[in-house]
């Protein structure tokens, strides 16, 4: 079995990652921040699915949230096979010259710092160099690594970017360990992160004026993520694919 951590998995592309995992037979041990109704939605659509699931209210943006969210998988499945790194906050929208400095640093923390914690201790567990039986890390970045983000999100973008620069070093860096490492770059998805950052009406807004007229589902993503993680992907590693609909 494969035994799968997901972070960030109650909602968005998270959630909808569990549950493709959840059709792919994994046991999914998956954190989540304060939302224990919908973390507990999640896992009891992975257990309709036949799936083992587990959620675990861990911050992902603190080493002591990393390290709990692996030991749990470590005790209910053993170690991970598969780390897909999507737990990230966007901060609040608007100019560099308005963004407060608490903000910033929260979204460093959980975007960037949380991201590097978690592959650490995915490679600690999954390398042949250490013991382990390989496996696989797929970072959820964004196109807005490549957009910027001008007006809204520069510091959102610039935290992406660092998963990108991750994504690319750290395949390098561990292929002889039997671990691959990839990212995807979803752009306009359907989820609540627009309306979280004060933009409830930018999928309406924008959707349609995208290439392919409408917005990404997060069952998209999670789709590419699932593929990038299966031996199916046995030879793709540091990718970096964009989910953008042509933008």
């Amino acid at each position: 079995m494969t035994n799968t951590i997901i972070t960030g998995g109650s909602r968005g592309i998270g959630a909808a990652t569990v549950r493709r995992a959840a059709e792919a037979g994994h046991a999914i041990c998956f954190s989540y921040g304060r939302d224990r109704a919908s973390a507990d939605a999640v896992v009891a659509e992975a257990e309709a699915l036949g799936a083992k699931a587990i959620a675990v209210q861990a911050d992902m943006g603190s080493e002591v949230g990393v390290l709990s969210l692996f030991a749990a998988c470590d005790e209910a499945f053993g170690a991970p096979d598969v780390l897909v790194n999507n737990a990230g906050v966007s901060g609040r929208n608007g100019p560099i010259v308005d963004l407060p400095a608490d903000d910033l640093e929260r979204l460093l923390a959980v975007n960037v710092a949380g991201y590097v914690l978690c592959c650490r201790e995915a490679v600690r567990r999954m390398s042949t160099k250490r013991g382990g039986r390989g496996g696989s890390i797929v970072n959820v970045g964004s196109r807005a690594a490549q957009l910027g983000g001008a007006h809204t999100w520069v510091h959102y973008a610039a935290s992406k970017g660092a998963v990108d620069s991750l994504s690319i070093g750290l395949s390098i860096e561990v292929a002889r360990e039997g671990i691959r490492v990839n990212s995807v770059r979803p752009g306009l998805i359907n989820t609540e992160i627009h309306a979280n950052a004060g933009m409830p009406e930018r999928i309406a807004t924008m959707g349609p004026k995208l290439p392919m007229g409408r917005a990404g589902t997060p069952e998209e993503v999670a789709n590419l993520i699932l593929w990038l993680a299966s031996d199916e992907a046995s030879y793709v590693s540091g990718a970096v694919i964009d989910v953008g609909g042509a933008r």
